[in-house]
């Protein structure tokens, strides 16, 4: 009855509030239409002049020495700048883009995977009557809808759900909410809803119950970020902009203007970092897309340019997919210290993030033990005392800069308008910087403007509206169902390759090697927990992937979700790449030392593996203490104080269990603290006293043992899951 009186009493609050802005909102559905109309105008003004194969590599490099003169480089290969690099060439613009690391290297693969019109942004325009910020949110809104519709195989609504604890909280946030819609207009992805108690626990029942009073579901957009802007470059280069990855700027190239006799910026010394080799690429406009590396490029140009840019640190774990409902997120409004939290199912996986302070400029960004614990507080805030949230149940970790534009009349970095700014020097330099990942394509299409317009370059009107990405015009929502019946592959990993590559997938099929095995037919897993095969190692190189990181970070996207698994996969990958790039045995430890100091240091295995060092406190009663040392003496027969692989192996045949040796080697070495080959009782018990704590909750040796013991006392059958828990 309650509920029903607060639902009413909300409707009628709301409702005059909701007729203003459904006034404004009204121009979005002929803002579709022209979306519309600009497609099928892209698709007829436009030629794609590498619709089959795209040009390799060294094709695209000997381009950019070949060219005499291009209309356009784009320097920085991120979500901004490959969107520029598809605005220009699809004017007919003679265009090239460079890329110091790999596309998608830096903040673009590193978000939290929403394509969103900002709730929060709108609700700070409503209070502060800010028309700035509500424009904002409504272009991000148009752009969420273009960005679905032009990739449908990398992008779905996903709904949302704010719980709602406080009964005056549930008008003020149906109406905030119910505004969201009203200014998407047309566009809207489905419209929001109450939810009881009762019905809110039934779709997230890992939800804290206590006091809650309800909740409101909201859709906004979710997408692959890595691979969305991978497509948008690959675009770029099928309809012949000149695209090269790790291709750094070494300086400016600059001219005296022959009218005014000043310097103009007309081009930039390359450095290919793969080969060494330096070359001058030369071009009528140079735009700095360079994101948080945005200053260093205009002081490159004058180093008497003012800052713009105020970097801020954003970090995400990654937790089994057990944390959250399949397909339903939250939203945490208002954290312990005002931040939103978001919570999200990502890749059959669980998304946590994000955090918001200031940072120092790094290629690469290093989560915290005190972000990631910031974060888990929060989720503990949110979810039942029944979830335990525990700190060994995160998976990955990464931190990510955004290009913040400063304010400066700013104390903080939260405050500061996720905006963008598009800025010309007296040089010429355009500099587009700042803005959100969901407005890449408006904030390329305002840039390619300004720049054409400074430079005087003859060019049509902007035809990315609508305009499809790689892998999207062929894909429908059952493509998976041709992958499994045309080429014998797993359902899981059909669903995978037409998520990722959308009509492409058929190509990585065709790569696919033959598993030996009555089913699959095709189609060897990397690791057997994940859905990546063998045969994307090998397409990757097509997608220019250099370099192991390149297919563990952004090609797939395990080193994101699982960094012990990219761990185990590495090796593979390194062999795949080697055979078919004639990688020498060095080159080849090279690879696989850069990849692990990059799950090391960028996706949190550090703080991962810290969680168990040989200064671990041991934390056990004394009842807890015997335990333990009698399971671990059940493999220690001699009582030597440790247990080798050799001791394991004979346990293990005692009851008709067979594990190979490099297995097991693995297995023992995760425990193995001083790295002697062995694990001594301390080590054991170390262990036991983490997984006690929560700090470690994956240990394949712990869940080993225990179940060889329970196996002995019942002489049942034994399983070894590393995935397991419940020690």
């Amino acid at each position: 009855m309650a509920f029903q009186k607060a639902v009413k009493v909300t409707a009628l609050a709301g409702g005059g509030i909701l007729a203003t802005f459904y006034g404004l909102s009204q121009l979005s559905q002929h803002r579709r239409k022209q979306s519309r109309l600009a497609y099928v105008e892209a698709l007829e003004q436009v030629t794609m002049p590498f619709c089959n194969e795209l040009p390799s590599r060294q094709a695209q490099l000997s381009a950019l020495q070949d060219t005499e003169e291009f209309d356009i480089l784009v320097i920085g290969g991120g979500a901004t700048g490959s969107g520029c690099a598809l605005d220009a060439v699809t004017r007919n613009l003679k265009t090239a883009l460079v890329e110091r690391s790999d596309f998608s290297s830096g903040t673009s693969s590193r978000s939290t995977k929403l394509i969103h019109g900002g709730v929060r942004y709108l609700q700070k325009a409503i209070m502060k009557l800010d028309y700035e910020q509500y424009m904002m949110v409504k272009e991000a809104l148009h752009e969420r809808a273009n960005l679905l519709e032009i990739a449908p195989h990398l992008s779905a609504p996903l709904p949302i759900m704010l719980p709602v604890y406080s009964w005056w909280q549930l008008p003020y946030y149906w109406v905030g909410i119910k505004m969201y819609d009203l200014v998407a207009g047309a566009e809207c992805l489905k419209r929001s809803y109450v939810l009881s108690k009762k019905k809110a626990l039934e779709l997230f029942p890992m939800l804290k119950r206590d006091k809650l009073v309800g909740a409101i579901v909201y859709y906004d957009g979710q997408h692959n970020d890595a691979r969305m802007n991978l497509a948008i470059a690959l675009t770029a280069a099928r309809y012949g902009a000149v695209t090269a990855n790790y291709t750094e700027v070494v300086h400016l190239l600059k001219r005296a203007d022959l009218q005014t006799g000043k310097e103009r910026v007309c081009g930039a010394r390359c450095r290919d970092i793969i080969s060494g080799q330096k070359f001058d690429v030369r071009a009528k406009c140079v735009i700095n897309a360079t994101g948080p590396f945005t200053d260093s490029l205009r002081k490159m140009d004058n180093e008497r340019n003012p800052s713009i840019c105020q970097p801020s640190a954003g970090v995400h774990v990654v937790m089994p997919g057990y944390y959250s409902p399949d397909n339903m997120g939250l939203l945490d409004p208002a954290t312990s210290d005002g931040r939103v939290i978001f919570f999200l199912p990502w890749e059959k996986m669980t998304i946590a993030g994000t955090t918001d302070s200031p940072t120092e400029i790094t290629a690469q960004p290093i989560p915290t033990e005190e972000d990631i614990n910031f974060i888990l507080t929060e989720v503990r805030n949110y979810l039942s005392s029944d979830v335990e949230v525990r700190r060994g149940d995160v998976l990955a970790a990464w931190s990510g800069i955004r290009p913040l534009v400063t304010d400066p009349n700013s104390k903080d970095t939260q405050s500061i308008c996720r905006n963008h700014i598009v800025d010309i020097s007296e040089s010429g330099l355009v500099t587009i910087a700042g803005g959100k990942w969901t407005t890449y394509r408006s904030m390329a299409q305002e840039t390619l403007d300004a720049a054409i317009k400074a430079h005087q370059l003859p060019a049509g009107p902007c035809r990315t509206v609508g305009l499809t990405l790689e892998g999207g015009k062929d894909w429908t929502p059952t493509l998976y169902i041709r992958l499994v019946q045309d080429y014998g592959l797993e359902v899981e990993v059909a669903q995978h390759l037409a998520a990722t590559y959308g009509g492409r997938a058929f190509e990585v099929a065709k790569m696919a090697q033959v598993t030996g095995q009555r089913w699959p037919i095709v189609g060897k897993r990397l690791v057997s927990e994940f859905p990546y095969i063998e045969g994307e190692v090998r397409y990757a190189m097509k997608e220019y992937a250099c370099t192991a990181i390149d297919v563990l970070a952004r090609r797939t996207r395990l080193g994101f979700l699982n960094v012990q698994a990219a761990d185990e996969a590495l090796p593979r990958i390194v062999y795949i790449m080697g055979k078919q790039l004639g990688w020498s045995e060095q080159k080849k430890q090279e690879e696989l030392k850069a990849a692990r100091m990059f799950l090391h240091q960028e996706m949190g295995y550090k703080a991962r593996s810290e969680q168990l060092t040989n200064t671990t406190e041991i934390s056990l009663n004394s009842s807890e203490v015997d335990r333990y040392k009698k399971r671990f003496h059940t493999f220690d027969k001699g009582n030597k104080g440790f247990i080798t692989t050799v001791d394991v192996q004979q346990v293990l045949e005692s009851i008709s269990v067979q594990i190979d040796e490099n297995t097991l080697h693995e297995i023992l070495n995760e425990v193995d603290l001083n790295k002697n080959g062995q694990v001594e009782l301390n080590e054991f018990l170390q262990l036991m006293s983490a997984v006690r704590k929560g700090r470690v909750s994956d240990s394949r040796l712990a869940i080993l043992m225990k179940t060889v013991e329970e196996t002995l006392e019942q002489r049942g059958p034994v399983s070894v899951d590393r995935s397991g828990g419940g020690l």
